[in-house]
């Protein structure tokens, strides 16, 4: 893999509060309305000052989880993108959810969870010598801390959807849809959706590249992707050099979640959006 860097998350002091709460979260969990929600794909996540972006909710029937990159709670240089040889802050780590915070402002902290899952952690720990999977697994998940749970919707922002999981990859020429969420734009949450193009798959399907006339920068790590049919495709990762710059590397994320099921975790799957996929720009 040359002409990549892993997307560096932002450094910005937390809000205060965030311990953790050790109770179980419950099963079966209500969703809060979309229009009401403070956990939700695109929310703010700080893991121990270092800002990234959710993707996707997740749940195994009794915990409810928050996605996002396992290079957000990695501990290496930007330039550190193999997740075979790069530490991670262990897991337990608490994680906040923050919302409108900005260079200046951490923002208003609305739930805590801890990190329960890290593609990188559980690759060291199983050997993995898959080249590919070193170097594209790039994926997390926060389990929310039962207090906050009420307060989730699974639903991404501005778009709507996940409608399901993506199992198919995409074509070059695909369109694809985001929502970023970077402390670098300032907590304006109309620069967050973003729209383009995949540029097709690459590492043997473990990921997949994408050109967004915004591109995917500092703090939108583990932003979730979705396809045209409103599918989840995909989680942030890195910034492409090459073939064209300024472009993004998105993990696949059927390939991530089954390999987090098969490393740790046990019948975790995405929660679809309770509002409809509506791709108008």
């Amino acid at each position: 893999m040359t002409g990549v860097v892993v997307i560096p998350a932002l450094i910005a002091a937390p809000s205060a509060g965030a311990d953790i709460a050790k109770k179980n979260n419950p099963a079966a969990p209500t969703w809060a309305p979309a229009a009401t929600a403070t956990i939700h794909p695109g929310v703010q996540m700080f893991t121990d000052g270092a800002q990234c972006t959710a993707n996707f909710v997740f749940s195994d029937g009794v915990s409810v989880y928050v996605g996002y990159a396992a290079h957000c709670a990695g501990t290496g240089a930007a330039t550190d993108t193999d997740g075979c040889s790069t530490d991670s802050l262990p897991l337990g780590t608490p994680v906040t959810f923050n919302k409108r915070a900005t260079l200046v402002t951490s923002g208003t902290q609305v739930g805590t969870g801890t990190l329960a899952y890290s593609s990188w952690i559980a690759m060291q720990q199983a050997g993995e010598t898959n080249a590919d999977a070193c170097a594209y697994n790039d994926f997390a998940l926060v389990k929310v801390d039962a207090p906050y749970v009420a307060n989730v919707n699974p639903s991404v922002p501005f778009w709507g959807g996940p409608v399901a999981l993506n199992t198919q990859g995409t074509a070059t020429g695909d369109k694809v849809y985001s929502y970023g969420n970077s402390i670098l734009r300032g907590g304006i949450e109309l620069l967050s959706p973003k729209t383009g193009v995949s540029l097709g798959d690459e590492g043997n399907g473990w990921s997949h590249t994408v050109y967004t006339v915004s591109p995917g920068v500092p703090g939108d790590s583990g932003s979730g992707f979705l396809d045209p049919s409103g599918n989840a495709l995909g989680t942030l990762s890195t910034l492409q050099l090459a073939p064209l710059p300024a472009a993004n590397g998105v993990g696949n994320l059927s390939r991530e979640l089954a390999y987090a099921n098969a490393h740790g975790m046990s019948g975790v799957n995405l929660v679809p959006g309770t509002e409809a996929f509506a791709p108008v720009v």
